[in-house]
């Protein structure tokens, strides 16, 4: 979808507007959704933020979902300036920012996806100009430790973002930078959330979503302190339930697995399972790397017992989906498919 395609929707005469999900468990599915309440997430932030009348925000994620929607819609609600490049994994290179006006001006606030903020940090020109971001907001995916801390001198103010396409972006923010960063997200003013009997979070944000929205984040609330005014200081994401593995009876989050491997393997990989006659379900890992066997002493080394994979399995490629977020349901499907091959090192 082009800028000028969304603003001919944006414009129309219907008060609701088609969006998609991103599809990172499974295909992309549509969801139709009200303007008024997209307004109303705009405005959230930008008050949020204190983003006013003549600031810039930079537009470099595919207008196809809803983050990327959401920054022009921003723009419209509070006036913004908008700096529009073509969605890539190097948003602030010197091609990117070409077709510019100044491609040196002031950016005061950009949403990006992880990958587009790591890549930039990895080149000195595109991580100068991050830094120089007076808001910038990351989502679409964890911000894992090692980018955390890349972003924790930051000048200005760096946040990760929580939210879904049902809820129109995001509904609470956690501080990566500065002193007060902080392993908790914050919800907004206006913004409940509380678990359900399975430990998913709730979210009850009347402003943007008709109806308390039940997700399938399993998630760990933290109480206010005496100095809150707030009923709740914040919450964290352990993952997903749909990647819950019960091995043996034993219940292992998919995410966190992934969490305790990302600072020690190089390459691609993910966790995920296949059926098994002694476990019911075997931990998986997808990896990039092809010495299986130096990748399985890792493992041995560095996981508890019951969260090592019992196949350690090469692929040439991890699925992600178009948001760069893993494609959970491909993932699943490719490992299945290679230990029926009989790839891979097993135990």
């Amino acid at each position: 979808m082009t800028l000028q395609d969304f603003l001919s929707e944006w414009r129309n005469d219907s008060p609701r507007l088609l969006v998609h999900t991103s599809g990172s468990t499974g295909r992309p599915k549509p969801l139709w959704v009200e303007k008024r309440r997209m307004l109303n997430s705009a405005r959230i932030t930008c008050d949020f933020l204190g983003l006013k009348a003549g600031d810039t925000a930079l537009l470099c994620m595919p207008l196809d979902y809803i983050a990327g929607k959401m920054v022009v819609v921003r723009s419209i609600e509070r006036r913004l300036h908008l700096l529009s490049v073509p969605p890539s994994g190097h948003p602030l290179s010197d091609s990117s920012l070409s077709r510019l006006p100044d491609p040196d001006g002031e950016i005061t606030f950009a949403a990006m996806v992880p990958l587009q903020v790591y890549n930039s940090l990895q080149v000195a020109g595109e991580h100068e100009r991050l830094r120089r971001i007076r808001h910038l907001i990351i989502g679409g995916g964890a911000v894992d430790d090692r980018l955390a801390a890349a972003l924790h001198d930051f000048p200005h103010a760096v946040w990760s973002t929580y939210g879904m396409t049902e809820t129109l972006s995001h509904i609470a923010l956690r501080r990566l930078n500065g002193p007060g960063a902080d392993g908790w997200y914050r919800p907004f003013e206006g913004v409940e959330v509380w678990l359900d009997e399975d430990g998913c979070l709730v979210v009850n944000a009347p402003a943007v979503c008709s109806r308390p929205l039940v997700t399938r984040d399993r998630a760990e609330l933290r109480p206010s302190r005496p100095a809150d005014a707030s009923p709740l200081c914040g919450f964290r994401i352990l993952g997903r339930k749909d990647n819950v593995i019960d091995s043996g009876g034993i219940k292992i989050q998919t995410e966190e697995v992934e969490r305790r491997l990302k600072p020690l393997l190089a390459g691609g990989f993910a966790v995920t399972s296949c059926p098994d006659e002694r476990f019911g379900e075997a931990v998986v890992l997808l990896t990039t790397q092809t010495d299986t066997p130096a990748v399985d002493a890792l493992c041995r080394r560095c996981l508890p017992k019951f969260w090592q994979p019992r196949r350690i399995l090469h692929a040439a490629v991890i699925p992600q989906t178009a948001t760069g977020k893993p494609a959970r349901a491909e993932i699943k499907a490719l490992a299945l498919a290679l230990c029926r091959a009989g790839d891979g090192s097993i135990r």
